[in-house]
């Protein structure tokens, strides 16, 4: 009797930790909208400096940007090499113009997935500032260690076909949300890059990524570390600044 007793707590005990367990484990849906709401802004202003390192050698580039919903951005590169070059995303189309050809240029299609400026991130990787909750499907996929922190795992299914990157992984602090890492997949399941934190700051009432590593598993040897400094969340910014004029002034 005493075995019979003896089997019947600890099946209760193994019930009430799994149901404890499940209670404690967040939907994948409040995780992803908790990423969201750090990460995606009304508008954004700041100085940006991305260092570049690409087989065996090192480069600079620093630049001014702004950015404001999903459909309009500008970029102008500031380092002696790149300066004057202007990037500008305008109701969904993205232009640049070089300061050599004296000249616009639209960068639309297979163009969008090209390196900018020979870094690590392509074009449509910079300018894009839609939810990830609207993009993707996402799915629990366990809980695991990210840079020494506690982190949720969620795997993300692309809602729409003609999304770049039809499945991504992603880790998410426990505690604070940041998004520690992520990976991002070919619809043939190969891994084409990696991203992971350095370092998020508070600002406002959110913790918002300012410095991250990106690696384009394509380029061997390559890496980019993005840094953002004097970031400015959610002010106004006029609409003159994401015009035609602003490439050619």
């Amino acid at each position: 009797m005493r075995t019979k007793y003896f089997r019947a707590a600890l099946a209760a005990l193994a019930l009430a930790s799994a149901g404890a367990a499940a209670a404690a484990a967040p939907s994948a849906a409040s995780l992803l909208e908790r990423v969201d709401a750090n990460e995606v802004y009304a508008s954004i202003s700041y100085e940006g400096e991305m260092v570049i390192e690409y087989q065996g050698k090192r480069y600079v580039k620093t630049f001014a940007a702004s950015a404001k919903g999903s459909a309009n951005s500008y970029v102008e590169f500031t380092n002696p090499e790149d300066r004057g070059t202007k990037y500008l995303k305008k109701e969904g189309r993205l232009y640049v113009y070089s300061p050599d050809a004296e000249e616009v240029m639209l960068i639309s299609g297979h163009l969008l997935k090209e390196s900018m400026m020979g870094s690590d991130l392509s074009y449509e990787d910079t300018i894009d500032n839609e939810t990830l909750s609207a993009r993707y499907v996402p799915t629990l996929a366990g809980e695991e260690e990210a840079g020494g922190r506690r982190a949720w795992v969620l795997d993300l299914a692309a809602k729409r076909r003609t999304e770049s990157y039809p499945r991504q992984k992603l880790w998410i602090d426990a505690e604070t949300g940041d998004l520690l890492r992520y990976e991002l997949y070919a619809l043939s399941g190969a891994k084409l890059k990696e991203y992971r934190l350095i370092k998020a700051e508070p600002i406002g009432d959110r913790r918002f990524p300012v410095e991250g590593e990106m690696r384009d598993l394509l380029r061997k040897g390559s890496r980019t570390v993005f840094k953002m400094r004097k970031v400015v969340l959610d002010a106004p910014i006029p609409d003159s600044l994401f015009s035609m004029k602003s490439l050619e002034r």
